[in-house]
């Protein structure tokens, strides 16, 4: 069955400056609280400290918190792309990230061969290149642009191409950073559609964002990161209403179809 444990993860990022002045004073700070020291007694940056939750099939996870709060670094454990300092991770299921857009994308090739190159990394036969080929095309709506080198691509452009590759097969694990909301307005109707529909077929997804809509809808649980920590960890509502600043928290009831205590 399906799922994702993450037990007491930590992850330091080194200070490889530390010897300078004011950098040094800042890290003596008492209100320094996110500066420590690693075994080798190094200064570090503590990005995450001590983060712990299962997930299992149909649990949708949203992660909230100020920027630097940790929920990309969180994001980018979770995927591999960062090595935990502590603890561990464990999980079951084809985990999908769409946490960058020129994530596993070569800017020297075209779109279209990098298309083919993610079909040979996923190990696909021909017929389900081709066909993965055919769904990224009419998706991103690149026209000629898709037989150019990604490097001339205008940013709108890479994102299209990035959406469509990562959202063309089913993953089992899915993990979400806010940039997939980013888009012109007629894109985004197209990739709200298909993010909801992958959300409903994914078994897991683990959602980052600062809209509390989003999350209210799409997430039946939510982590509050505050300082690399888990400060709250709960039901979307129960948590956003402590969350969000008063005004706030009753326009989004107001807004939405839910139980203000869901």
């Amino acid at each position: 069955m399906t799922h994702l444990t993450a037990f007491n993860i930590s992850v330091d990022f080194p200070l490889y400056h530390s010897e300078n002045r004011s950098l040094k004073k800042t890290i003596l700070s008492k209100s320094a609280s996110r500066f420590g020291r690693d075994r080798n007694s190094r200064p570090v940056v503590q990005a995450l400290r001590d983060i712990c939750f299962t997930l299992r099939s149909g649990e949708r996870l949203g992660l909230i918190g100020a920027n630097g709060s940790g929920k990309t670094t969180l994001l980018r454990a979770l995927s591999g792309i960062y090595q935990p300092t502590n603890g561990s991770l464990s999980m079951e299921g084809k985990l999908t990230s769409l946490l960058d857009p020129n994530q596993g994308m070569n800017m020297d090739m075209t779109g279209r061969e990098n298309i083919r190159l993610r079909g040979y990394f996923h190990a696909m036969a021909k017929a389900d290149i081709a066909r993965l080929e055919a769904d990224v095309e009419d998706f991103a709506e690149l026209g000629e642009f898709l037989d150019l080198p990604v490097r001339n691509y205008s940013s709108g452009m890479v994102i299209r191409l990035a959406f469509a590759m990562a959202t063309a097969t089913r993953p089992e694990i899915l993990l979400m950073d806010e940039w997939i909301l980013a888009g012109d307005a007629s894109f985004m109707e197209k990739a709200k559609a298909r993010i909801e529909s992958m959300v409903r077929h994914a078994d897991v997804l683990i959602l980052a964002s600062h809209s509390a809509a989003i999350l209210a809808e799409w997430c039946n649980r939510l982590i509050w990161l505050d300082q690399g920590r888990i400060r709250r960890e709960g039901a979307p509502m129960v948590i956003l209403e402590e969350y969000l600043p008063s005004h706030q928290f009753e326009e989004l009831v107001k807004g939405l179809d839910v139980p203000k205590l869901a």
